[in-house]
């Protein structure tokens, strides 16, 4: 009896389902021997009676595994394909692709483009030209930015007056000079910003060393660590700074003032005794511009003089010091040490509040209000302060609530 060959050896066989986007469904014989090719000729023929007239008709679809949501490749075999029984099969008409565009649809395209593109500037020039020319105020955003900076500064100018005429009155005066004093005079190790620190710290700087960078580039991390960097094999780094080698010496000069104080006869010679006190501790808040920002300054073409008072206005910013001094340079070195009109509004609503007039009869109140002066990148130093914050905060929203309105 003759067998054909193909029927001995051929592979198992399977039964998949097959489904058309149209709805059709049908269940499909094949061998796990076939490629995927014959078994879309096969799918075609059940579905499209004719198609496979059309030699591009095979080419033109394309199975899909409904489970892996995979395209079946052409030249593969279904057992290749890991094609198991009762498995769900989509047959698809491929997309065809867009015809190539004609000559005028690709000129009117690029002139769809060209009716988009934005002008340039001889464009606007020539649109502008006749049109009268006016003064524009360029600097109106960068002064609005700066506003509460520079109001914040006048604030503080007064409220520091205010604090210490609060403070002379006070019986304790020469006590409350005292605990003043020994905050001014305080090892810096102690005022260090902490999170400054450990970020410091955690990238693999010493910490003595991260502590000097902090002080020298008044607590901001980006400039510590360039000192450092810069710094790494100074043997002179790890020096400590003017004044913290021997802190006992502010002592005897504290006691001596504090006794000086205790000992003058009457309220005005008090107060005038803290007055000048107070006034030596504000000069030992000098501002330190950033030597750095004041050789790149130098090299742009600035005078020396004129860039410290740029940094000082623009709290040690090489940047917004750079505007300033190309720009009309307001506000003023001068107008930093002027205060807010003290009948204004502003400053009365500020006195009125109880946390502030409260706070005013701290010290430590007054020496935030001096540090801020001098070194504004401090503000969240003291921001942060449990004594300080909420002075801070309650200053703040009472400012931003009367320029809202």
């Amino acid at each position: 009896m003759f067998v054909q060959e193909e029927k001995i050896f051929a592979g198992k066989v399977l039964r998949v389902h097959v489904c058309t986007l149209e709805g059709a469904e049908w269940l499909e014989e094949v061998s796990e021997e076939s490629t995927i090719e014959k078994l879309k000729e096969k799918c075609l023929k059940h579905c499209a009676a004719g198609s496979l007239e059309d030699p591009k008709s095979v080419t033109h679809h394309k199975l899909i595994h409904a489970t892996s949501e995979r395209v079946l490749s052409d030249t593969k075999t279904v057992g290749e394909e890991n094609i198991q029984d009762k498995d769900v099969l989509i047959l698809v008409k491929k997309r065809a692709p867009p015809p190539p565009p004609k000559m005028s649809d690709v000129s009117a395209e690029e002139k769809r483009k060209q009716d988009q593109k934005a002008p340039d500037k001889d464009a606007i020039l020539k649109a502008t030209a006749n049109l009268p020319s006016c003064s524009v105020d360029r600097t109106v955003t960068q002064h609005n930015m700066r506003d509460f900076q520079t109001e914040l500064r006048k604030i503080l100018v007064s409220l520091i007056e205010v604090a210490q005429k609060l403070l002379a009155l006070n019986p304790d005066a020469v006590e409350l000079f005292k605990k003043a004093n020994a905050m001014l005079d305080e090892s810096e190790e102690d005022r260090v910003d902490e999170t400054a620190l450990r970020q410091l710290t955690e990238m693999g700087f010493p910490e003595n060393r991260a502590v000097k960078a902090l002080q020298l580039n008044h607590m901001s991390v980006t400039q510590a660590m360039e000192w450092l960097i810069e710094h790494a094999d100074d043997p002179t780094a790890d020096t400590p700074l003017p004044g913290q080698s021997a802190p006992e010496a502010a002592v005897p000069s504290m006691e001596a003032a504090g006794g000086s104080a205790a000992e003058a006869s009457g309220q005005d010679t008090t107060k005038d005794e803290l007055t000048e006190i107070f006034k030596k501790i504000r000069r030992k808040r000098e501002f330190r511009p950033d030597p750095r920002a004041i050789i790149a300054l130098m090299e742009m073409g600035f005078d020396e003089k004129e860039i410290v008072d740029a940094l000082r206005v623009n709290n040690n910013q090489q940047d917004a010091a750079c505007e300033w001094l190309l720009g009309d340079r307001k506000p003023s070195p001068e107008d930093l040490d002027k205060g807010i009109d003290t009948s204004s509004p502003l400053f009365q609503a500020i006195l009125d509040n109880p946390v502030v007039q409260l706070g005013l009869t701290n010290p430590k109140t007054l020496l935030a209000f001096e540090d801020m002066l001098e070194n504004p990148l401090n503000s969240t130093q003291w921001m942060n302060d449990p004594e300080t914050g909420p002075v801070m905060l309650q200053i703040s929203r009472i400012f931003q609530t009367l320029n809202r309105t």
